[in-house]
């Protein structure tokens, strides 16, 4: 396998060392082939909100594959988990599953420009919506090292067309809407980024995000691949009551496995083939053994099941801010409930030339073996956010706030504070 992965971002090139190869996972815990164990942050890059292995996924799973593995047609899964989606997510009145959060947010804007029969695609620097060619422009995570277009192979016929702004700034936000108007098919956005760490978009942002689209007729897009289920039913749109035309889906919605999704208006997504003229299909779309892990996966997700996990967020976010603080430590956590990031710096960060700035992967790589030596698993990369899931324990989470203020309160690290 190329560089040994088959994703950069699992090679441990942003901390050193060589990749973990993993056996088998339970609950908050995956084993290594070594069969050493380790409590994962990580959890499939967001995907595993219940953990490894929960017996109501796996029951579900089982029940799916004793049934056949592909059909190539629709099944009841697929019916039951759209029902479930368009009830919980408020912008989602009709959907369309897919295999991948890229394959979502491709499809997406493909939609977008079928509707309104415009061409620019606007983004913000430092949101990652997969490695669709069109929005590898100034993306964050994996490829934020890499020069030019994000990526080397990217045709400038495909970035010509894509406009990538700010996060965070609502006065180049309105320049650029007011500019381009008439070309603009649509607006995409995480309104919680997870990709240069996490940045939640500031409320009033949303706000004029949401009133400039209407104004002009721009679809408004939400990547809600990592947000959506994250820290309740309706994703972080109900949270803030900004509700957009399309939100793409992915990750817990899978329980595990290869998804996406995007839905929306019923207006816009009734342009998609079969009964409009935007084309987009796949084979191995709504599988059945991938719905009924999502689906086993979402009827967890209840109000108690939510009530725990931002109490247990909570519990660990301001047990180590209040120790940075007290200690003065120039580091905080960013987050938004269950998604964190170390922030290298005391101020906060709103954009990603703030995240750049408040980056460090030589402090991030330390902090990340001395947690693995420690059984602690967090993403190998500085720009990533970890998760916890309703699988992590109390004292498995005392112990996260334990080790990581140990390693802060050590002489080395406030040696090159100092510096």
């Amino acid at each position: 396998m190329v560089g040994g992965v088959n994703s950069p971002v699992r090679s441990f090139r942003g901390v050193g060392g060589h990749p973990l190869v993993i056996k088998k996972g339970k609950g908050a815990r995956f084993f290594d082939v070594d069969n050493n164990s380790y409590t994962d942050y990580c959890l499939s890059w967001g995907s595993l909100i219940l953990g490894h292995a929960h017996r109501d996924v796996m029951r579900a799973i089982k029940k799916a594959l004793s049934q056949g593995t592909s059909f190539g047609t629709t099944t009841r899964l697929e019916v039951e988990i759209a029902r479930h989606i368009v009830k919980c997510v408020p912008s989602i009145e009709m959907v369309r599953f897919v295999n991948s959060g890229t394959e979502a947010t491709m499809s997406a804007i493909r939609l977008a420009r079928g509707f309104t029969k415009r061409d620019l695609v606007v983004k913000f620097d430092g949101c990652y919506h997969g490695h669709f060619d069109d929005l590898l422009v100034a993306a964050g995570s994996g490829v934020a090292n890499l020069k030019a277009s994000s990526s080397e192979g990217i045709t400038p016929s495909h970035v010509q067309n894509t406009l990538s702004l700010p996060y965070n700034n609502v006065e180049v936000l309105e320049k650029t809407l007011t500019r381009y108007a008439s070309k603009i098919a649509c607006v995409i956005l995480e309104p919680v980024a997870g990709n240069m760490g996490v940045v939640p978009a500031q409320p009033h942002f949303l706000k004029e995000l949401y009133r400039l689209t209407r104004k002009h007729k721009i679809v408004l897009i939400f990547d809600e691949i990592m947000s959506g289920f994250r820290s309740g039913p309706g994703g972080v749109q109900a949270e803030t009551g900004v509700i957009p035309d399309v939100t793409c889906l992915g990750k817990i919605i899978g329980g595990g496995f290869p998804v996406g999704a995007y839905g929306g208006r019923r207006d816009i997504m009734k342009h998609l083939a079969p009964l409009g003229g935007v084309y987009q299909a796949g084979t191995f779309s709504g599988n059945p053994v991938v719905m009924s892990a999502g689906l086993a996966t979402l009827k967890n997700l209840d109000t108690a099941f939510y009530r725990r996990l931002k109490k247990n967020c909570a519990d660990v976010i301001l047990g180590l801010d209040a120790i940075f603080k007290a200690q003065d430590i120039p580091v905080h956590l960013a987050h938004h409930h269950a998604m964190m990031s170390f922030r290298f710096r005391k101020q906060a960060v709103i954009n990603y030339a703030d995240a750049r700035a408040a980056a460090s992967d030589k402090i991030y790589g330390r902090l990340f073996w001395h947690l693995l030596k420690a059984g602690i698993y967090l993403p190998p990369a500085d720009l990533e956010a970890f998760f916890i899931s309703g699988a992590h324990s109390k004292n498995e989470l005392i112990r996260l706030v334990r080790e990581i203020s140990g390693f802060f309160l050590q002489p080395q690290q406030r040696n090159e504070r100092r510096k």
